[in-house]
């Protein structure tokens, strides 16, 4: 299960939605339309290597014309694999009957959600445009649902009418941009060209290097296999300020040096994972730098991972303060952060300055925020639900480089019994509560959210929690943003594979 667990988080099957065969590789040429010096010259070269789709004639590419919907739609089909073969008999759409060209492309697309069968027409022969072909990437990708809730976000294109959200999505992935800042040209069509440029930037996030990842251990019990680890950080410090401020070493010394041992043995950096609230942050700045620094070198670590949580915009100046001052004082050694995300609809801390922050790190890591609600008398509280992720990375999108970027993922569920919430259950207490014969287990689509139903302590219960399932998914839209490390919050206590109902 941890070695599953851990495919997951290293490599979260970013490929999995191009797992279907790909056409065999044909010799691009040389068009004589596309100079070498062409700005989407190798783009072409690679997309027409890849078999998505040829140029008009042997050639030619027909750079600057544009494509058609059925055309684009077989091309997506070939970059996506879906099955074209498999497909329903009877035709969704009236000018698509079984036999066009385009038939099984068209109909493998409208089965997967990435078209929409409400016009009952498709026009396979019309130019796509550029919205249509936006709409339609973020429909194949999944993520119609936050694109919907999306619509409601500001956006720069003052000429888009429709679709906001879709085309928001595609623009913040690095899929579209605008002719200007502020025009989108919706209803333009399509240039061949950019469409190249576009797969071959889509390919390339969802076929990025597996990243090392990041972790947190309190033991050596029930630690997974730590290879592909860049850095596991030991939860043994908490920052206090008490008059003057200090690191408390709450763990033995013995044991410190026993999980450093095995995070070193298996390539990874042992940081020092210090904790703390906003009254962490009331003593003088130098002092606390100089604390800080001290544990991470008197502990013999390689590096400080502090998570300062719950900070208000009073404590930013102060947190500014110190990240300008601990970077030097750490001597080289390297510095994370874990710090509350942009929130949507979830509670908002606004003491952190991501910018500045960003600066004078080399990880910042977001902690996104959960939702806690009934939908009328069923708890709703899905652990850090994926529009929230998407909207804390679209927030940051300009601000921080994604390389410098990492999601926290929440290791503990979140647990309500007779409809109230009773706080936090662990993984272990998730697994023990999912073998009871009275037990139901689902996935919510809406928030790719695992929750099950069941009786805790003689009490009706529901849990909310992240599951494998769950993690890629929030790795497969980080890798959208350029973003592809995730924190895990507790090693020791790793969620497992989770049935389905």
């Amino acid at each position: 299960m941890k070695q599953q667990l851990h495919r997951a988080i290293a490599c979260l099957a970013l490929c999995a939605l191009l797992a279907g065969a790909v056409p065999p590789a044909s010799a691009a040429g040389q068009f004589q339309d596309v100079p070498a010096s062409h700005p989407a010259a190798e783009a072409i070269q690679r997309c027409v290597e890849l078999g998505f789709f040829q140029g008009e004639s042997a050639a030619r590419f027909g750079v600057g014309h544009s494509i058609t919907r059925g055309a684009f739609v077989v091309a997506a089909s070939r970059f996506f694999g879906w099955d074209t073969k498999n497909v329903s008999k009877t035709p969704t759409y009236s000018d698509v009957p079984a036999g066009t060209w385009c038939y099984g492309a068209v109909e493998a697309a409208a089965a997967c959600g990435a078209l929409s069968s409400q016009s009952g027409t498709f026009r396979p022969n019309d130019a796509i445009t550029r919205e249509e072909l936006a709409v339609l990437l973020v429909r194949a990708l999944g993520y119609e649902t936050v694109a919907a809730l999306a619509q409601d976000l500001a956006t720069p294109f003052r000429d888009v009418r429709t679709n906001p959200g879709y085309i928001a999505m595609a623009y913040d992935f690095g899929l579209v941009s605008g002719g200007t800042r502020t025009q989108f040209s919706p209803d333009e069509p399509a240039a061949r060209e950019d469409v190249a440029v576009i797969l071959m930037e889509l390919y390339d996030k969802l076929h990025a290097p597996a990243a090392r990842s990041i972790g947190i251990a309190s033991s050596e019990a029930d630690l997974p296999d730590l290879a592909g680890y860049e850095t596991v950080a030991i939860s043994a410090g908490r920052l206090m300020c008490a008059g003057k401020p200090s690191v408390p070493i709450t763990m033995e010394a013995g044991r410190i040096t026993a999980l450093q041992e095995t995070i070193r043995q298996a390539g990874a950096k042992a940081f020092l994972h210090v904790v703390g609230g906003p009254t962490a942050l009331n003593g003088d700045t130098d002092e606390t730098m100089s604390v800080l620094a001290e544990a991470v070198e008197k502990g013999g670590y390689d590096g400080l991972l502090l998570d300062l949580e719950k900070l208000k915009s009073t404590q930013e100046s102060a947190m500014s303060r110190l990240m300008r001052a601990l970077r030097p004082a750490l001597d080289g050694k390297p510095l994370y952060v874990i710090a509350d995300a942009p929130a949507w609809d979830g509670t908002a801390y606004e003491g952190y300055n991501y910018g500045l922050i960003g600066e004078n790190v080399d990880c910042l890591i977001l902690r996104v925020s959960s939702h806690k609600g009934l939908s009328g008398d069923f708890p709703t509280a899905p652990v850090e639900p994926l529009e929230e992720a998407y909207y804390a990375l679209g927030e940051l999108r300009g601000v921080i480089d994604g390389d410098k970027l990492a999601l926290l993922v929440s290791t503990d569920g979140t647990l309500y019994l007779g409809g109230r919430e009773s706080g936090g259950i662990s993984q272990a207490e998730i697994r023990k509560l999912l073998t009871a014969d009275e037990t139901k287990a689902y996935y919510s689509t809406r928030y790719d959210c695992a929750y099950a139903s069941s009786v805790y302590e003689k009490r009706e219960a529901v849990v909310w929690y992240l599951n494998d399932r769950a993690i890629e998914a929030r790795a497969r839209l980080a890798g959208l943003f350029g973003v592809t490390r995730l924190c895990m919050a507790d090693l020791n206590d790793l969620p497992a594979v989770m049935p389905e109902t």
